[in-house]
């Protein structure tokens, strides 16, 4: 399940994952909240924050997660994602040099900061 955070400004789509992931989650609440923050905004931020209770994605929702990614390639500004799962991180580190945005990977414990670094000013 992806759940939307509020209290961010309309530059940052942030999001915390929970249990399984599906495409359906996707389709219904992450892709709808980038839309919705490129409507009044040329460049998007994202916390993209992967909960304690995490168990997995569901194939499809891996390739929604990337095709959400390309689709707006140039349109991101900032990507913070928060986890404690060493594949996952290790992924963003990975991938995440492809990308024209500055990308940071925080553990949980510094979800604060990440927080903090995805609302600052550039």
């Amino acid at each position: 399940m992806i759940e939307l955070l509020k209290g961010f400004p309309s530059n940052v789509v942030a999001i915390s994952c929970h249990g399984d992931v599906s495409r359906q989650d996707y389709d219904t609440v992450l892709v709808p909240a980038v839309e919705k923050a490129l409507q009044s905004n040329d460049t998007v931020r994202m916390l993209y924050e992967v909960a304690p209770d995490f168990t997995g994605y569901e194939a499809g929702a891996a390739w929604e997660d990337f095709k959400t990614g390309m689709e707006h390639f140039t349109k991101w500004d900032r990507i913070a994602v928060i986890t404690d799962i060493e594949w996952i991180r290790d992924a963003v580190k990975i991938f995440g040099v492809f990308l024209p945005s500055t990308v940071r990977v925080y553990p949980l414990a510094e979800a604060a900061q990440a927080r903090l670094w995805i609302t600052q000013a550039s």
